[in-house]
């Protein structure tokens, strides 16, 4: 199976002064769907806004934040208040030079004092550790082994919220437990007898997104499953124009086709808009396909396929509640579904082949909401992911008898973690995976044949 992962970008962060990111901060802190709320990507050639500790630090020409005396024991920025409790902190960090294999260069969070943190390091060993650190006394909550090396950028990030705190290193968990060290403090960035880089540093509100609100449940089990193949149109109908729907329109399994031109342009007209309340059922959409199907409030897609998705199979706009039940989709280079909109989108007994991902939460949208999915009873073949969401505005995804085909390797994500973004920027990648807040399924939810 081959697989279409878009390229790695780096974060477009946010430029602020150093008192207004402070403020910015100390209000997201509130909100459950604040996005990235304090960030520096040094591009302004300080450090207004950070207190140093130790070490000798300059920012370059290029806007790299730089500890340059691999002789200082600690070296630390603290940036924030220590006040602040549940919160990620991520920065892309670049080891230059080790004194030995017990030297480090990381990142720090809840930092309550110069030598009370929970910190994030990279060892000279090679090693990356997550670790408590109060003082000289170090406990590790975890660590791995990857082959860290000088002169590479590493993307660290720390997720704490309440006693749980978790560390990444490129997107991948390397460590997570419980401990209850220091419960509010600063962020930090950190060296002891090493020399390293710093950039884009970020920190998100809500802790990693833990849901608000409780993820939906699982739909009740259906009586039939996934359709085994795909339908034949009893006819054809080349359209124009897009279709209005209210109340319910059946198709009688007649193929639709002739919007747009096949292609991803965000510009293309949608087939069929739905009304809210209304559904739409026995419907084959053909190429070209447009933007597929508008969900301007609550619906319901009954039996509907799409042969050759162009834009988006279906977005989901307005509303709280849209079900998909049965039908399919295949040959979507990007997303079957884009979820837009606030509420829970249901799919169920569905299946999708040759795509991208079969769901999106929109993770730079002009409103941000907190969003849902519950997938039910799924055949996938050929994808990339089954869901993609944004984890620090707080969204689930929910996974329940699906069936993976064709993928010994296991190539197929699952559920993919993003950081949500204002409206203009790009979402961030920052791990995959289940882990009981917002990626819920169990090893017997997933059946490879």
């Amino acid at each position: 199976m081959q697989k279409r992962r878009l390229p790695g970008r780096r974060p477009l962060l946010l430029t602020v002064g150093a008192g207004a990111t402070v403020a910015a901060l100390a209000v997201g802190m509130t909100s459950a769907f604040a996005a990235t709320v304090f960030t520096d990507d040094f591009n302004d050639g300080n450090t207004s806004g950070w207190s140093k500790s130790g070490g000798t630090w300059t920012v370059d020409g290029s806007g790299v934040l730089n500890q340059s005396n691999a002789g200082s024991s600690l070296a630390r920025q603290f940036a924030g208040q220590t006040s602040w409790t549940n919160y990620s902190v991520q920065a892309r960090v670049r080891p230059v030079s080790f004194g030995s294999s017990s030297s480090l260069v990381g990142l720090a969070a809840r930092s309550s004092s110069s030598t009370k943190m929970y910190r994030l390091a990279l060892l000279g060993s090679g090693r990356a550790e997550l670790q408590a650190v109060n003082g000289s006394s170090i406990t590790s909550i975890g660590s791995a082994s990857l082959g860290i090396g000088t002169g590479s950028w590493y993307t660290l990030r720390i997720e704490a919220s309440g006693s749980t705190i978790r560390g990444f290193v490129n997107g991948a968990q390397i460590a997570a437990g419980s401990n209850s060290l220091v419960g509010a403090g600063r962020i930090g960035l950190v060296t002891a007898y090493a020399s390293g880089s710093f950039d884009d540093v970020a920190v998100d509100s809500a802790g990693g997104g833990t849901p608000t609100t409780p993820p939906p449940p699982t739909t009740p089990g259906p009586t039939n499953p996934p359709p085994a193949g795909w339908p034949t149109p009893t006819g054809s109908q080349k359209v124009d124009a897009t279709i209005p729907v209210s109340g319910t329109l059946d198709g009688g399994l007649k193929r639709y086709y002739g919007i747009g031109d096949g292609g991803q342009s965000e510009s293309q007209d949608p087939m069929f808009e739905l009304a809210a309340g209304a559904t739409l059922r026995n419907v084959i959409i053909g190429a070209p396909a447009g933007d597929g199907v508008h969900c301007e409030g609550n619906c319901t897609l009954i039996n509907v396929w799409w042969e050759d998705v162009g834009e988006d199979a279906a977005t989901f706009r307005g509303g709280t509640t849209y079900t998909v039940d049965g039908g399919g989709a295949r040959s979507a280079s990007d997303k079957v579904f884009q979820h837009n909109g606030s509420g829970t989108v249901y799919i169920k007994n569905f299946r999708v082949e040759n795509a991208g991902k079969l769901y999106r939460a929109c993770g730079n949208c002009s409103t941000s909401y907190q969003r849902h999915v519950v997938i039910d009873n799924v055949i996938v073949r050929d994808t990339d992911a089954i869901a993609g969401i944004n984890t620090n505005w707080g969204d689930t995804a929910r996974f329940s008898r699906i069936t993976i085909v064709d993928d010994p390797d296991r190539d197929t994500s699952i559920c993919v973690k993003y950081r949500g973004v204002p409206k203009g920027s790009e979402p961030v990648e920052i791990g995959e995976g289940a882990d009981g807040v917002n990626c819920l399924y169990a090893p017997s939810d997933i059946t490879y044949q």
